[in-house]
């Protein structure tokens, strides 16, 4: 016999408030691949109006960290940023108070890509995790790409799954309880972040997982693409292809005793550069 998903997880829907309400700072969260120069020239300029417009890179998901920090910092000084700084920490350092200081007037924050779990378990819950989150809220951009995208959110998918598939045959069922989430950093905590997500087809992991959670949104991001987050809890879309969003929270969802997942009802919307979406209103707007 088929049962609906608990009822808990709806009625914790209404209790789930916007980010950070009040915030003064923007995410700018990119689904990887390519960046093009026009969308990289739009964060390099968010984070020259706040402090001194130091950018600070954390290139810690990264298997070649301090190679990456430095692709990107000469990036970034070509787009006109004047002081850019790469930070490899370990955990130790990031837990040391006096690390926050590397945070000193900075105007954006650049999450590289790589594994995201390898980013969080430098950063999360400690001093400098805290300091980038007082950032954020005093008017800061905090930016990623690829796991740098997947870390903003504080559902973070990890890129494994608990069913045991064959090589070559990841993801390719709609159930429950099936992909792998930790927290993440959690810049914004009323969607999930998926990045790559229509070149690598990341359909079937972003929306099984909304099934289990509909209060949250799902957010894919495809490569040479991003999300701008502004202060009025709207995002704006630039770069080169689409960003898919699904909004469960006015479906009927059942699950199977299979965990095979069913849904009335999802609103799914395929936006691209130009479109706006109202996070708090779950519209999106030309």
């Amino acid at each position: 016999m088929k049962k609906t998903w608990p009822l808990v997880m709806f009625l914790l829907s209404g209790l789930i408030s916007p980010v950070y309400s009040g915030t003064k700072g923007y995410l700018f969260i990119i689904g990887g691949g390519e960046r093009p120069e026009s969308m990289m020239r739009r964060f390099v300029d968010l984070a020259g109006r706040f402090g001194s417009g130091k950018i600070i890179l954390f290139p810690m998901a990264s298997s070649e960290p301090a190679e990456t920090g430095a692709s990107l910092a000469a990036e970034f000084k070509g787009l006109g940023a004047t002081q850019v700084e790469s930070h490899i920490l370990t955990r130790e350092q990031a837990l040391a108070e006096e690390s926050v200081h590397i945070l000193d007037d900075a105007g954006g924050v650049f999450f590289s890509g790589g594994d995201q779990s390898r980013q969080i378990a430098v950063l999360r819950g400690t001093p400098v995790h805290r300091a980038l989150l007082a950032l954020y809220q005093k008017g800061c951009v905090m930016a990623g790409t690829s796991a740098g995208a997947a870390v903003m959110s504080e559902v973070m998918i990890t890129g494994d799954e608990r069913r045991k598939a064959e090589e070559g045959h990841e993801f390719e069922t709609l159930e429950a309880d099936n992909i792998v989430t930790v927290e993440g950093l959690g810049f914004i905590r009323t969607a999930i972040i998926d990045q790559h997500f229509v070149t690598r087809k990341r359909h079937n992991r972003l929306i099984s997982l909304v099934a289990e959670r509909p209060q949250l949104l799902g957010i894919g991001v495809d490569e040479q693409t991003a999300i701008i987050v502004g202060p009025d809890e709207k995002f704006e879309i630039v770069g080169n292809r689409n960003v898919v969003v699904y909004d469960a929270s006015h479906a009927s969802v059942i699950v199977a005793p299979s965990k095979a997942i069913s849904f009335r009802g999802m609103v799914m919307h395929v936006l691209v550069a130009g479109d706006r979406f109202d996070l708090k209103k779950r519209k999106a707007v030309r």
